[in-house]
């Protein structure tokens, strides 16, 4: 009786292996990075012969982004459009795909996108990304208290300091809208001192510096360290979430790996037993045999 031969791989089957394979991963993750450093190189002023050596690099790594979309979209088919990540690389593959023509050169210029796709090919990355994306519910709660705080700060600022003769305080705070701009400069803490406050006590307000310290620890210290502490608690998630799949999968292979042993145990107690059925048959079969003549 023949064994029976192993089902035979389809062309599907050894691309759907290709594709998840490592070797296809660390393909695609280097072309990305040689791709980055072509993009920065074509920025400098090159020789016609290096730069058109460059571009013909870039765009073969393009047709090769190409082919791998398109041998995704093979394998997985419509659950290929099922994944964000996958959206993604395909628009941007698209759009490194427009033409050069002067009413598509920002579209053009976007192929530098390509590199993004680190932050899904490198595990990793993609672990950051998502636990950011996570937090922007988060997120969008704080920007709603900070634009709060603007507004009122810009309300107060205009009020107190929009009426000055000086054409700098009034170029700061002259309108609501004006006023807003001045406050995030203050709340990012760039040259606040100098630029804004100092001017405004300058025109007259000698106490104009408790509102703006009022100000940049409310909105900066406060409630911007809010987004820190929000990313640190959504990374801190995501680790654990990372951590509690690494010990599932531990225990998974260990559940494997022990199902695998009581199977050798069953094989051999059934071989133990065999042999032991054996040696009693044969003990059997040589008492029973009738003992043979002596010769003359």
């Amino acid at each position: 009786m023949t064994a029976e031969s192993p089902p035979r791989e389809t062309l599907f089957d050894q691309l759907r292996t290709a594709v998840e394979a490592n070797w296809f991963i660390n393909t695609i993750t280097s072309l990305i990075i040689i791709n980055a450093v072509i993009l920065g190189v074509l920025t400098f002023d090159l020789s016609p012969e290096l730069e058109r050596a460059l571009r013909l690099v870039d765009l073969s790594i393009t047709w090769i982004f190409v082919a791998e979309i398109l041998v995704k979209i093979t394998v997985f088919r419509l659950n290929f459009f099922r994944s964000g990540w996958n959206w993604f690389d395909f628009i941007v593959v698209a759009v490194s795909l427009t033409p050069g023509s002067s009413g598509l050169t920002v579209l053009r210029a976007l192929r530098v996108l390509r590199v993004l796709r680190l932050l899904h090919v490198v595990p990793m990355l993609r672990r950051i990304v998502e636990a950011l994306l996570k937090a922007l519910p988060g997120m969008g709660a704080i920007l709603a208290v900070l634009g709060l705080l603007t507004y009122v700060g810009a309300v107060m600022a205009t009020n107190m300091y929009g009426n000055s003769t000086d054409p700098e305080v009034t170029e700061l705070f002259g309108d609501l809208h004006s006023s807003a701009f001045t406050l995030f400069q203050v709340m990012t803490m760039d040259g606040w001192r100098f630029e804004v406050v100092q001017k405004v006590i300058d025109d007259g307000h000698p106490y104009a510096w408790v509102f703006f310290l009022s100000f940049i620890f409310t909105a900066s210290f406060a409630v911007l360290n809010l987004f820190i502490a929000l990313i640190v608690e959504a990374l801190q998630a995501e680790q654990e979430a990372m951590q509690e799949e690494q010990i599932e999968q531990l225990e998974e292979e260990a559940e494997e790996a022990h199902a695998e042993r009581e199977e050798m145990l069953d094989l051999l107690r059934e071989l133990k037993a065999e042999i032991a059925d054996l040696k009693a048959a044969r003990l059997a079969d040589s008492t029973a045999a009738p003992p043979r003549p002596n010769a003359p």
